[in-house]
């Protein structure tokens, strides 16, 4: 097989056998290749860190962070801006995932829609992304048409740009782009398929952007989900824990600060430490930022023993 200039298409010579192998041995090759990823990861913390902070500025300015990506990269953009909204209340508008080949490429391959630069500008246009925006592209091989035209758009029309990959990108793929997180992971332990380590890779990132971004615009309190609306049991429940917990209250007295803050966690807690109602409540959460450490000073969450 001619020598391709991206990792993530190489074969790995580790698993060169693998067709050969029992299940067991199978198990041990895969775990093995896996251990490498979190210090793929690590060796981009600067990096994952500043895209943190570009989130956090466009989040704090009313913008909006999109995910760009085809095949299982799109598809990961798309599962970490799904999980933000039940995780930490925020609207679905706040963080989006951008596919090629649009809703039907989520659940089946849309052939050809990755190579189309012009197809990625044009969704850049059609989210009307700006100046308060940031856009990520997402490509395990670096050399994605569909995110690289969605990128040079998004520089057009004055938003932030970063991207996401495992592969060493070359100077030109870097033009429209800020920040660039590249996790190198090695060859696949199935060649080409990018859904193993880089997988695996570009999901940690993923999860670090948009939680660090959300823990910086005041989602938690200490390490609790505190910015969720009660909406079913399980939250109902969870809901009322934290509260309790936070507060140093019954189950009973947490239910009713709940239903005073309209089922919201924050303003509940905000209410019952500073003594106000739930209109003083968010005046003071607003001047604040969103983060309750600033809104309740000298007054910092439990830790679990």
């Amino acid at each position: 097989m001619t020598l391709d200039p991206r990792i993530t298409e190489r074969r790995n010579p580790r698993t060169a056998n693998i067709d050969l192998a029992s299940p067991h041995e199978i198990v041990d090759l895969m775990n093995a290749e896996d251990r490498s990823v979190p210090d793929a990861v690590a060796t981009q913390r600067d990096q994952i860190a500043q895209v943190i902070a570009l989130t956090e500025d466009a989040f704090r300015r009313g913008g909006r962070l999109f995910y760009v990506g085809a095949g299982t990269s799109g598809r990961l953009g798309i599962l970490d801006a799904s999980e933000c909204p039940p995780t930490f209340g925020s609207d679905p508008e706040m963080v989006q995932g951008i596919i090629a080949g649009g809703f039907p490429a989520i659940l089946r391959a849309q052939e050809g829609a990755e190579d189309s630069p012009a197809g990625g500008a044009a969704t850049m246009d059609e989210h009307d992304v700006n100046e308060r925006d940031l856009v990520v592209g997402v490509a395990a091989s670096g050399t994605t048409p569909f995110v690289h035209g969605a990128l040079a758009r998004a520089r057009e029309r004055r938003a932030r740009t970063a991207f996401v990959a495992c592969t060493p990108l070359a100077p030109h793929l870097l033009a429209n782009v800020d920040v660039a997180i590249i996790a190198i992971v090695g060859p696949e332990v199935v060649t080409g398929s990018t859904r193993l380590k880089a997988g695996t890779a570009t999901k940690m990132v993923l999860n670090m952007i948009t939680t660090g971004a959300m823990i910086r615009i005041g989602k938690t309190y200490g390490n609790l989900m505190v910015d969720l609306r009660a909406t079913n049991a399980k939250l109902v429940d969870r809901s009322e824990r934290i509260v309790a917990e936070v507060c140093g209250v019954s189950r009973e007295e947490a239910r009713a600060l709940l239903v005073d803050a309209d089922k919201s966690v924050k303003t509940a807690i905000v209410m019952q430490k500073l003594g106000v109602d739930r209109e003083r409540a968010l005046q003071a959460l607003a001047a604040g930022g969103g983060v309750i450490r600033r809104v309740i000073a000298g007054a910092p969450p439990p830790v679990p023993t």
